[in-house]
């Protein structure tokens, strides 16, 4: 500082005071008795505290009005962890873990919306904005004061001991003490909700997690399988735990690698060391590439190739007149020389007599060069005039023949071209012939010869036999017509129900010789009724029963004590009829015996049981048949060793229907005998039986 330099008095109060602010207390009392020369030594050292000072207070300022506002536009500085009143919602789990962790003082934007929050909780719940025991310290107190409402200007406590983590561990206390929140009060206990708790002990998830079925821990939600990502076309969704990120999914390309904002950057090969320039060459980067450049030039006379290596430049060819005009350039390592020219004559001259000079040599003179072909003389050299069909060779200086086949493809020719000399000659595929201009084809009709045995078509080209219907075309020649099995057919078991005989170009169907009559559409056996027909020798007192194939001559008679009632032309109804006194026909429930015929064929391909009989009753059909109520059970009497047949019991149009079933195979001719019993149950007691008596014919054909 120059000596006799005087501050002026304002400058010395304004850092006289500026002192008393930044020193601790002790030194305060120094500055009191600084003299003015000791403060002026010290006096830009002062200048810049004071403007650290003035400009923390000003960032600090702008960031607690952005608390305060962030504090009554949201009403809350951090993500709600539980629910409940209004008030209640301003405290999140990661402000509470904050005040039981000791760690720096977090940022004024923080620390003022908590504030203000408080405030704000205070003003709600008609609570005293003076915010009795709490230290809050001067810019939070006022902060809390001026969000409840209370513009003061009154003395604030300072925050106590502890910094800002014994200012919030106050703020939560406070809450604590003035709210029956359970979700506040699990802070303080053993909590089971692995983020958040929403009150009355329910818990909840962040964002990008979910909770489990045991209601208390959470597992990260995949964004990417349930659709919920933001992803748009050409980016790939990657799940991170508790979040997703969008990859790019087209690669960059050669030279480029991803980056993590999606975005391609070139890689710097040189520096990577990933080229492939030799030792001899230094690497420059490019653009998606890179550039290898020789480190030591070539001298003159000299060119670098491709591996570095320096080879001879021929001046000779590089050059357009290295030498004078009447000297002849001769190429050497790494230069050239020029030597004086002689005469000496090209090719189509020669030396005059004296040799001086060079004159033309007339080729067509002297010899025949062109052949048949004319000869024109140029200077120093000839050329053929060739008739059609040849071109001039300058090279071979020949007149040679045009292969038009070849310079003309397909223009020349409908089908084939083949080159002459001279010329050329068409020719046409088979199935076609050449046309009157020499160029096209016509088709030939192929069938005027008669090719095939029975039937031909003639197409573009070439020719079509067919076989009438019965007839198959040959493998073999592919023209004569073979006759059709049509019996050795897979299908050829399925053409007649019967016996199937081939004929040429045709086949015919049979049936047995008796009991049945070819149907009209040539395939089918039809049954012959016999009974009908009036071609049976049954006698008066027999009844006639068509069956499959055949008849029988049925009579039919009742047992003792039944009379007999005629119901139809074969069935016979027997029914009971006890003589006065017989007790042992009273108590018999049988009540009613029943004839019955039945014809049935061999079934080809039995796979189940086949319903064949249906024995209706006039009994109601119940579930749960009420006290008293009639039911009706079925059982079968007599059949075949091999219980072919079986009863079950159905319902039809709500009445009790028995259904007569046969439930294994059997092969005809077979006559069988098939009693079932009809028991009519009353509170368990059997009050009258019905029996029907089934005669079963079953033919030896399917049909």
């Amino acid at each position: 500082m120059p000596a006799g330099f005087q501050a002026p008095n304002h400058l010395h109060r304004f850092l006289h005071m500026i002192l008393i602010q930044l020193l601790p207390h002790r030194a305060k009392r120094a500055v009191s008795v600084v003299d003015e020369v000791s403060l002026y030594i010290f006096l830009p050292s002062f200048f810049r505290i004071a403007q650290e000072q003035c400009c923390a207070a000003a960032v600090g300022g702008r960031l607690c009005d952005s608390g305060v506002k962030m504090a009554k536009e949201q009403g809350a500085c951090e993500r709600p962890f539980f629910q409940g009143d209004p008030w209640e919602t301003k405290i999140s789990k990661v402000f509470l873990h904050s005040v039981l962790t000791v760690s720096p003082s977090p940022p004024p934007v923080q620390m003022c919306c908590d504030c203000c929050v408080l405030g704000l909780m205070m003003a709600s719940r008609g609570s005293s904005c003076e915010l009795p025991g709490l230290s809050l310290g001067t810019q939070c107190g006022f902060t809390a004061q001026t969000c409840c409402g209370k513009n003061t200007t009154g003395e604030i406590k300072p925050v106590a001991k502890g910094g800002e983590m014994g200012l919030r561990l106050q703020i939560l206390l406070y809450l604590v003490k003035s709210s029956s929140s359970s979700c506040v009060s699990l802070l303080f206990s053993d909590s089971n909700c692995s983020q958040l708790c929403v009150g009355n002990g329910t818990c909840a998830c962040h964002d990008g997690y979910q909770l489990r079925q045991d209601g208390v821990n959470c597992e990260d939600v995949n964004e990417c399988l349930t659709g919920s990502h933001n992803c748009v076309i050409g980016q790939g969704c990657i799940n991170t735990e508790g979040s997703f990120r969008c990859q790019r999914e087209t690669s960059c390309g050669t030279g480029y690698e991803l980056k993590d904002d999606n975005a391609c950057q070139d890689i710097d090969e040189c520096s990577l060391g990933t080229h492939n320039c030799g030792p001899d060459f230094l690497c420059t980067n490019t653009v998606g590439s890179f550039r290898c450049h020789p480190k030591e030039r070539c001298s003159d006379g000299y060119i670098q190739d491709a591996i570095g290596s320096c080879i001879d430049i021929n001046e000779c060819v590089a050059y357009t007149t290295p030498c004078p005009h009447g000297q002849t350039c001769i190429n050497t390592v790494g230069s050239y020389t020029c030597r004086r020219n002689t005469v000496t004559c090209g090719r189509g001259y020669h030396l005059t007599e004296d040799g001086t000079r060079c004159e033309d040599v007339d080729e067509c003179r002297a010899g025949n060069v062109c052949g048949d072909h004319g000869c024109v003389n140029l200077m120093g050299s000839y050329r053929c005039e060739c008739r059609i069909g040849f071109i001039f060779n300058s090279i071979t200086r020949l007149c040679e023949d045009i292969n038009e086949c070849r310079h003309y493809p397909g223009r020349l020719c409908a089908h084939k071209c083949e080159n002459t000399e001279g010329s050329y000659t068409c020719s046409c595929t088979t199935g076609f012939k050449l046309s009157h201009d020499g160029r096209n084809c016509e088709d030939v009709n192929e069938c005027d010869a008669n090719p095939c045995s029975q039937e031909c078509a003639n197409v573009y080209g070439s020719y079509q036999c067919y076989c009438r219907r019965g007839y198959q075309l040959s493998d073999i020649d592919g023209m004569t017509c073979e006759d059709i099995d049509e019996c050795a057919l897979p299908t050829g078991g399925h053409v007649c129900s019967y016996r199937c005989s081939n004929a040429p170009g045709s086949f015919y169907c049979t049936c047995p010789p008796t009991g049945y009559t070819i149907a009209h559409n040539g395939r089918t056996c039809q049954d012959i009724d016999e009974c009908a027909a009036g071609t049976h020798n049954c006698s008066v007192s027999e009844s006639c029963f068509n069956t499959q194939g055949g008849f029988r001559c049925l009579s039919f008679i009742c047992p003792p004590n039944y009379r007999s009632r005629q119901d139809a032309s074969v069935s016979l109804r027997c029914v009971k009829d006890c003589q006065h006194g017989n007790v042992g026909c009273s108590f018999d429930p049988t009540q009613l015996i029943t004839h019955t015929a039945l014809s049935l064929p061999t079934f080809r391909e039995f796979s189940g049981p086949e319903d064949i009989v249906f024995l209706r009753t006039v009994a109601a059909a119940n579930p749960a048949p009420p006290p008293g109520a009639t039911d009706v059970f079925f059982k079968i009497l007599a059949a075949d060793d091999q219980f072919s047949f079986d009863v079950q019991k159905r319902s039809d149009q709500g009445m009790i229907m028995g259904v007569v079933q046969q439930v294994k195979p059997i092969i005809g001719p077979r006559d069988l005998v098939l009693e079932v019993a009809m028991d009519y149950v009353i509170s368990g007691l059997v009050s009258r039986r019905n029996i029907v008596v089934i005669h079963v014919f079953i033919s030896d054909f399917w049909f």
